[in-house]
């Protein structure tokens, strides 16, 4: 639990400085150069990733079961997962209304990932990983439209078709990872 703990304080605390030191981030920035920054940045956040997924792969061979989610759960978290793809693809397909309404929808999609993984499961590491990402996203979404406020930040207003790609694209995207990917990559089939 030592790794992942590890793991989680590196990858989070990595993607927390712009919310805890901007000033400092900004400095650091301009001192390393843009590339420069991106690189540590880069680095740390891998690390941090991979004892992540490291401590997370160890503690799942001895798993503290601190209460058995009802089955029924799973299915609100392929719901939940479906629109955590959906928030992920909004984040990356220009001029969608999901982000012209929602702003952040990446946070958004991390949410709703964590809270679909925390009801599903309910391991103490599962807890740990999922728990983590989810009050680390709720953070960062406040800390990210508190700043488009003082910015000014207008997001362009979203297209039909720039919506339609979206909704598209995250469904494929879920499809592919629930049905195929999932099991391969983590070792559990949501459905099977």
């Amino acid at each position: 639990m030592t790794i992942l703990v590890l793991g989680l304080l590196i990858f989070l605390g990595v993607h927390s400085v712009r919310i805890v030191a901007d000033p400092w981030r900004a400095a650091m920035r301009a001192r390393l150069g843009e590339n420069g920054w991106k690189g540590i940045y880069s680095l740390l956040a891998l690390a941090g990733f991979a004892l992540l997924v490291w401590g997370y792969g160890q503690a799942r061979q001895a798993p503290v079961v601190l209460w058995t989610p009802p089955a029924g759960m799973r299915h609100l978290a392929a719901l939940l997962t479906l629109f955590a793809f959906v928030f992920l693809a909004a984040a990356y397909v220009p001029r969608n209304a999901i982000k012209a309404r929602l702003h952040h929808p990446m946070l958004l999609g991390v949410k709703s990932w964590a809270l679909a993984h925390l009801l599903a499961n309910g391991t103490l590491a599962d807890v740990l990983l999922f728990g983590a990402f989810l009050a680390w996203a709720v953070v960062c979404f406040v800390s990210s439209r508190r700043r488009d406020r003082a910015a000014g930040t207008v997001y362009p207003p979203g297209t039909a078709s720039g919506t339609a790609i979206t909704v598209v694209a995250g469904l494929a995207a879920w499809v592919v990872f629930a049905f195929w990917l999932h099991g391969m990559l983590i070792g559990v089939r949501p459905f099977g």
